[in-house]
């Protein structure tokens, strides 16, 4: 029932119908596979083929153990009232302590796993793991809930505007762990027991490491799914963008103003309707009449021009007829190959649009070779991939039909093959500078350049809260490059004083995120379609008190560029993010995994943005075994206390780690 692999580096184990296969996938590391009759290699994940780690398998028939460095795998055949079943269990090496352990739903049926077909060899997937007084788990991806600490929740396994599904977790207990399946489902995290379920796939799949350190788990984890690139120099700067510049007119006076007022401008972005029909993938020219010329004023200027690019096609496009009749659409398990509505350029209805197929080989390229000729070759080198979960109405991504396979089992992953085109466009045309803006990823996203916003967020109070642990969250999930709309997306008065001074705290934290951007949806709005702009939404538009305060915010951002950059070749390195929350760095301080409205920006700076209107003064925990000394004032203090930390309008707390001299302030 249990035995050793023919190359001697993994255990297999046949209970019944049941398959496992336990084998060793990076340092410390190991992946399981669970399948009915054989352990299936075409079912797409997150995993990038590991370096080799030495292991140890031992098997003895109903036991047996699987060792790679400091982590350890037991499996044992056990009798059930309802006849033998297998159960692992995951410790550490050196010390025997128990780090997870799959447990049964029930003494009778079923056991840690199950397997409920429904034909063709697919079926409702159940992975049952025990639950642990105290245990405290991260990660998991962005989400909208506002909380950092995901215990006790329930989380759908799908993409979604501002929820973003990466299953990987970060637990207290010192391991982390991978749900390697891009199905459609959901983590149950409850107190009597995790439950992750896929609602119809072939096989479970999970990844599982530990370490001595949350940081040693983070880079296990990019050594499985694929480091970040290195970010770009000038990616590290300000960008500039609003829903939305109507006109190459409009963009270019912005730029201009910017450039004249003396202050930076790293990037500045033409967004969505910038195109004659949705999926042609290039400039309407009556708008945008000379995209070469603008591209040379914008670098003479030291800007880029980002350029927003949807994975949806209308049926008026140009490129509409061949995707089809190539079969490089997404297609539909009932009903037409049509997965939203979409007011396009002269058409005051709405038509249904369709999705180019990102899991296809050649759909990639056809949607590559396309945004070549149209953008790349006209100098664009910076690009937006919105919409990209990818957005449907209605969200049923068990109706899609994909290349890779049926939604339900593969639809999580288009965030991730989306990039990838690019990726692989960019790198075959000899750029190796790769910056991609998605408002979706799935794990191993991070690999292709993909950067995440949080997408179309309320302009709210309760919303710059929020994302404080979305990023805190992604960022612990393995996606290093993050940022949010400074100020929020939808809405926000420019000329009301409440606004603008959530705008002007926005950016204050806007300035540590690893990535600096402003956008949004300004009030005035208008309806949906071609003609919508949005109100202004420049940072000389919310009146001279709080341009002051946005002023020093983008040049404290120019001073810490340098810095930013050091962080952003630690993550391509290492796996470890720029913006983590204090576990990461201060594992022993009991604290610091409770704390969710503050993080570390690198090593050195400790960041406590201020998240209520009219704060005077926040309570700031300094992390145990450092001296941290306010970067605005000089006080020092020692670790291992709370302190109430003053909140001029002027700024927010920054607190220095060990007298690091990193140019804060002036």
């Amino acid at each position: 029932m249990i035995s050793i692999s023919d190359d001697g580096r993994a255990l297999d184990v046949a209970v019944r119908h049941e398959v496992l296969r336990v084998e060793p996938w990076g340092d410390d590391s190991l992946r399981v596979r669970a399948g009915q009759h054989a352990i299936r290699d075409d079912v797409p994940g997150a995993l990038i083929p590991p370096k080799p780690a030495p292991v140890v398998v031992t098997a003895d028939g109903r036991t047996g153990s699987v060792v790679v460095g400091a982590l350890t795998a037991t499996v044992e055949v056990v009798d059930t009232d309802t006849g033998i079943d297998a159960r692992l269990r995951f410790t550490r090496t050196d010390t025997g302590e128990e780090l997870l352990a799959e447990r049964p739903a029930h003494f009778w049926w079923p056991g840690p796993r199950m397997f409920v077909p429904s034909g063709g060899g697919y079926g409702r997937l159940e992975q049952r793991f025990a639950a642990y007084e105290g245990e405290r788990v991260f990660g998991l991806g962005q989400r909208t809930h506002g909380r950092l600490d995901q215990k006790g929740l329930v989380l759908d396994l799908v993409q979604r505007n501002a929820e973003v599904s990466v299953p990987f977790l970060l637990s207290s207990r010192g391991y982390g762990f991978l749900w390697n399946l891009p199905a459609v489902g959901r983590v149950e995290l409850a107190e009597n027991g995790t439950r992750w379920v896929a609602d119809n796939a072939r096989q479970i799949d999970y990844w599982i490491t530990t370490g001595d350190s949350p940081a040693a788990i983070l880079g296990h984890y990019a050594d499985a799914t694929g480091h970040v690139p290195m970010l770009p120099e000038w990616a590290s700067g300000f960008w500039q963008s609003k829903l939305r510049y109507r006109t190459q007119a409009e963009l270019l006076a912005v730029a201009r103003e910017h450039h004249g007022r003396g202050l930076p401008l790293a990037v500045v972005v033409a967004d969505f309707f910038h195109w004659p029909h949705l999926g042609d993938w290039r400039f309407d020219e009556a708008e945008w009449p000379d995209p070469e010329a603008m591209v040379r004023e914008l670098d003479a200027m030291g800007t880029k021009l980002m350029v927003s690019i949807w994975p949806t096609v209308s049926p008026l496009s140009e490129n509409f007829p061949e995707l089809r009749d190539r079969g490089l659409l997404v297609g539909a398990e009932q009903g037409m190959a049509v997965h939203a509505p979409w007011k396009d350029k002269g058409f005051a209805a709405e038509v249904p649009v369709a999705l180019y197929d990102a899991t296809h080989p050649e759909a990639r390229r056809f949607l590559w070779d396309t945004v070549k000729r149209n953008y790349h070759d006209k100098g664009v080198r910076a690009w937006w991939l919105d919409a990209s979960e990818p957005e449907i109405q209605p969200g049923h991504p068990h109706n899609l039909r994909f290349h890779a396979g049926p939604g339900s089992e593969v639809a999580n992953l288009y965030p991730q093959a989306h990039a990838r085109a690019f990726h692989e466009g960019l790198l075959a045309e000899g750029d190796d500078e790769v910056v991609l803006l998605s408002r979706s990823a799935w794990a191993g996203s991070q690999r292709y350049g993909s950067a995440v916003w949080s997408g179309d967020i309320p302009a709210t109070w309760d919303s710059l809260r929020a994302q404080v642990r979305a990023g805190l969250n992604l960022a612990v999930a393995g996606i290093p490059w993050w940022t949010t709309d400074i100020g929020g997306f939808h809405g926000g008065d420019p000329d009301s004083p409440e606004y603008r001074e959530l705008i002007t705290r926005w950016f204050q934290y806007g300035v540590f995120c690893p990535l600096f951007r402003l956008h949004g949806f300004r009030d005035p709005r208008g309806e949906f379609g071609a003609e919508m702009t949005g109100g202004p939404n420049e940072v000389w538009s919310y009146g001279p008190e709080a341009l002051a305060s946005i002023e020093e915010s983008l040049r404290m951002r120019e001073r810490l560029r340098p810095y930013v950059m050091e962080q952003m070749r630690v993550a391509h390195e290492s796996g470890v993010p720029p913006m983590r929350p204090l576990f990461v760095d201060f594992p022993h301080d009991q604290r610091a995994w409770e704390v969710d409205d503050q993080f570390l920006f690198g090593p050195a700076l400790l960041v406590a943005p201020v998240l209520h209107p009219g704060a005077e003064t926040r309570r700031v925990h300094l992390p145990t075994g450092s001296a941290w000394t306010d970067a605005a004032t000089g006080e020092r203090h020692l670790g291992g206390r709370t302190i109430e930390a003053p909140t001029p309008r002027s700024r927010i707390p920054v607190y220095l780690r060990d007298d690091a001299d990193v140019p804060v302030h002036r």
